[in-house]
């Protein structure tokens, strides 16, 4: 039997605690060790045991969040998962906390519909299992594959591919995908690009309201543009589009113009947005002039995708094991037959500007 993974939480609302306790514990792979209603609680329970993850609210009283983080990670490094309500405030606070080595980011649990409570399930079981399983520092042991409900792909969103691929233009287009450790994998990526480099559009796997913070992030930081996707944006050179959370987003293209749909769906791969689904539309539209890349993160979202974009003629790259904070997506594409390339991630902008040269 597969141990299960220990979870702390760590909020002072006690319905918050409740609800997250009572969605993670529906999982037969996770296990609530325990709650605490502020840091201080949060440090004297870690005293008596040890969490594999922690899932950490931001805005407490007595300690905030990012001082309990930044002495954690000094002091006792875990693995922590921030749990936020992502006002825009608190968005950039959430990004502020992956920098100082949270894993990732989830919504706070809400009373709603059916559907939303379990897709809220879904995606922070998801998560917290990533999280046990990640690299922090030095490299940690690949944690047991967990037991997974029958998932959506990309047909639920967009019929697969034609056989042939599309001709070929001037103009290449390239589209990343990434899940759990993406956010700093990206910004490495991105702060290596010149301003003058292909289109590019992004997945990466985020909670709404927080991408458009991580998107203005980066655009502060790179010398490309890079935005939150928008529907009927163009893809053009020197610009980068990060599909909004909670929506998917597609490529499409009039003439020699390529540019994004957005669009509502259903979960794909367990996500919506889903790489599979940009991946897919990527391989119908751009065919031959495409480079994909798929980064660090859990689950499989955009394998199959990669295949057909392998097929369809286009060039695809996959992160190495050693510099994935979760060798999950990128295992799987290969997997799949859909990489050509494995590379650290280091290497993957100079490749990915000379596959476009």
């Amino acid at each position: 039997m597969n141990k299960k993974v220990r979870v702390l939480i760590v909020d002072d609302s006690a319905v918050v605690r409740q609800t997250l306790s009572a969605l993670l514990t529906s999982d037969p792979d996770i296990e609530v060790m325990a709650t605490a209603a502020d840091p201080f609680a949060a440090a004297e329970k870690i005293r008596q045991e040890v969490p594999d993850v922690i899932t950490l609210d931001i805005e407490m009283p007595r300690m905030d969040g990012l001082t309990f983080l930044d002495k954690l990670m000094a002091q006792h490094p875990i693995p922590v998962v921030i749990c936020s309500s992502l006002a825009e405030d608190g968005s950039e606070s959430a990004l502020k906390a992956l920098e100082n080595g949270a894993v990732d980011v989830i919504c706070k649990p809400k009373v709603g519909t059916k559907q939303f409570l379990e897709e809220s399930r879904v995606h922070i079981c998801d998560v917290v299992k990533a999280a046990a399983g990640a690299r922090l520092g030095p490299r940690r042991p690949a944690a047991a594959a967990p037991l997974v409900q029958k998932k959506l792909t990309a047909d639920a969103v967009l019929a697969p591919p034609p056989s042939r691929a599309m001709l070929q233009t001037t103009e290449r287009v390239v589209a990343i995908g990434a899940s759990t450790g993406g956010t700093e994998a990206l910004r490495v990526f991105l702060e290596a690009l010149p301003a003058d480099s292909p289109g590019m559009v992004i997945v990466q796997h985020m909670p709404e309201k927080f991408t458009a913070a991580f998107a203005r992030r980066l655009d502060g930081l790179c010398a490309v543009t890079v935005k939150e996707a928008e529907d009927n944006d163009s893809v053009v050179r020197g610009h980068v589009l990060v599909a909004p959370g909670n929506r998917h987003t597609l490529l499409k293209r009039s003439g020699a113009r390529y540019y994004v749909e957005v669009r509502d769906g259903p979960l794909v791969s367990r996500h919506r947005p889903s790489v599979d689904v940009l991946f897919r539309s990527v391989a119908r539209y751009a065919g031959k002039n495409a480079v994909g890349v798929i980064m660090t993160g859990m689950g499989d979202d955009g394998a199959r995708g990669m295949a057909e974009m392998k097929q369809a003629g286009a060039q695809t790259i996959a992160q190495d094991e050693e510099t994935c904070v979760v060798y999950g997506m990128p295992c799987e594409a290969v997997k799949h037959g859909g990489v050509d390339k494995e590379l650290p991630l280091e290497r993957i902008a100079p490749e990915v500007l000379r596959l476009c040269g």
